[in-house]
């Protein structure tokens, strides 16, 4: 089987770190790092920890041995400081995240797990960049959904990363129903549930209220639910969302489907922190991610944690390819 890549993400955060940090304990999977070596090289040192890079040979076996890591090379722009953003180094994380994209859809790896990213930073270059799920589409030619996933709970979302005064325009039935059926085929497909139940939130306080808090359930949300109902799937709502995520709907649920970013992502953040994983559905390659952020304060302090990125490695892992 082909190994897994992985990419650092912002240079000046805890991805070099954590990356570093899983070479003194291989996971139980053959790793590839896509980065710069003298990045890898230099955070080591600052964390005090043993780091030996192997050039990446596609014919040749990837070390497990502790302190070993194997490396696909990418060189850093300009040197980088631990903790201090440079917009010249976003071309890198660009560079390292497509070369890995395209590797995955050759076949060359298995599957591809990302590091945190700054979007302010990349967006500063003069870059545009709105998000790892936005930049796969556009490479893969896809229309992925964003999930994240924690223990006893899967919240995939209907839009991801936009301003909130621009998301009820952009709820149209043709995405939502689009969302809906991506995320029913990879919970089949790829989590191997059979007949999964899945909430819908509403998009308005109390799901809009019968039409005097916002018409958004009624015009939007009520019709595809009615029409995918139809065809098979077990959709629930629109639910209101503030009692949604209490424990006799998610006793029954396998996913929650919320409206946009901060309405589902908090809750599954409070409730799995450190272990939970970011998951692209309805590409053609198998894509995780840690579920924190670039932690620039923490960058070369030995003070991140890597729970989140074991984890994204293990469903990695688990999750079956499309190819």
């Amino acid at each position: 089987m082909p190994p897994v890549v992985l990419t650092p993400g912002e240079p000046a955060g805890i991805g070099p770190d954590i990356c570093v940090q899983i070479a003194q304990r291989h996971p139980d999977t053959e790793l590839v790092v896509i980065a710069d070596p003298n990045l890898l090289t230099e955070r080591a040192a600052r964390l005090g920890l043993p780091l030996k890079l192997i050039p990446f040979d596609p014919g040749a076996p990837r070390p497990h041995t502790d302190g070993r890591l194997c490396i696909l090379e990418t060189s850093l722009n300009v040197p980088c400081c631990p903790g201090h953003l440079d917009p010249a180094n976003a071309p890198y994380v660009l560079e390292t995240l497509r070369r890995a994209t395209i590797g995955c859809l050759r076949g060359e790896f298995s599957s591809l797990v990302t590091g945190p990213v700054h979007k302010g930073n990349i967006n500063d270059a003069g870059l545009p960049f709105s998000g790892h799920t936005e930049f796969l589409a556009d490479l893969c030619k896809a229309d992925p959904v964003m999930m994240l996933t924690a223990p006893g709970l899967r919240v995939a979302l209907v839009t991801t990363h936009l301003p909130l005064a621009e998301v009820s325009r952009h709820i149209t039935q043709s995405l939502l129903s689009k969302v809906l059926c991506t995320l029913h085929r990879d919970l089949v497909g790829r989590f191997n549930l059979s007949d999964p139940c899945i909430l819908v939130s509403g998009l308005n306080p109390h799901a809009g209220e019968s039409g005097h808090l916002g018409r958004e359930e009624i015009q939007v949300i009520t019709p595809v639910l009615e029409r995918l109902r139809k065809s098979g799937m077990r959709l629930e709502g629109p639910l209101p969302a503030d009692t949604l995520f209490t424990p006799p709907y998610l006793e029954r649920a396998d996913a929650v489907l919320a409206m946009y970013h901060d309405q589902g992502l908090p809750v599954l953040k409070h409730m799995g922190f450190g272990r939970a994983v970011n998951v692209t559905l309805g590409l053609p390659i198998i894509r995780t991610s840690v579920d924190h952020g670039t932690a620039l304060e923490l960058a070369g302090t030995g003070r991140a944690d890597t729970g989140s990125l074991y984890a994204a490695l293990e469903m990695a892992i688990e999750l079956k390819s499309e190819l």
